[in-house]
């Protein structure tokens, strides 16, 4: 059974019967996208950054500049944390414009910011973080200096606060609107990678990479 992440501070309110709580969902979607949103407060001043993620066990992690505000400065001030990542499936279409929504898939996380500072974690994290966006290129890249290690902040938070909001299917139309003379259903959002466009200062011809399943 997997394990519920639901707390005082992450129960959805609002659109309550969306919500979802078990960890395998929310380990799924946060493992199907690629970016998120980190919302944190400075000196009474709110910043929201949007950056890439990624997931190993139970810890979502980003990386940042050795002195970002959303990375070292989110794990020095020992501040909790908002996260937010959210994929679009499609726009959801009613008879009027009241009813009108989107099918998405979300999760928001809550914690505190933890920095990872030895420098063979922060470099195995690099790995992964560059194998989740492009399969397999790690091992193909100039590897990485000591210097380029220790200028690059490696932070997470544990996932154990968290929600997930889904919606899917098609629109939820007042029964009285059934009638109205308008089309009615769901644009679906279909996502894919287009056709690789190589550097023109490559002196050779190499294979393209592989394309991630993430978006």
């Amino acid at each position: 059974m997997s394990a519920s992440l639901q707390t005082s501070t992450s129960t959805v309110k609002r659109g309550a019967k969306r919500a979802l709580y078990d960890q395998t969902t929310v380990h799924k979607i946060i493992d199907e996208t690629m970016l998120c949103h980190i919302g944190q407060q400075v000196n009474g001043q709110v910043f929201v950054t949007p950056t890439c993620h990624w997931r190993e066990g139970d810890y979502l992690y980003w990386h940042g500049h050795g002195k970002a505000r959303n990375a070292h400065g989110a794990a020095k001030s020992e501040e909790k944390v908002c996260i937010n990542i959210c994929a679009l499936d499609g726009l959801v279409l009613a008879r009027s414009a009241f009813n009108h929504s989107v099918n998405y898939r979300s999760v928001t996380l809550f914690g505190i910011a933890e920095e990872i500072t030895d420098f063979d974690e922060k470099a195995r994290h690099f790995k992964l973080f560059v194998d989740k966006f492009c399969p397999n290129r790690w091992d193909q890249l100039r590897p990485m200096t000591a210097t380029e290690v220790n200028a690059t902040a490696l932070v997470r938070i544990k996932i154990d606060e968290a929600s997930a909001k889904v919606r899917q299917g098609a629109p939820v139309d007042d029964e009285a609107d059934k009638d109205w003379p308008v089309w009615s259903g769901v644009l679906p959002l279909t996502r894919q990678w287009g056709t690789p466009e190589t550097d023109a200062s490559d002196a050779e011809q190499y294979n393209p990479p592989q394309a991630p399943e993430c978006f």
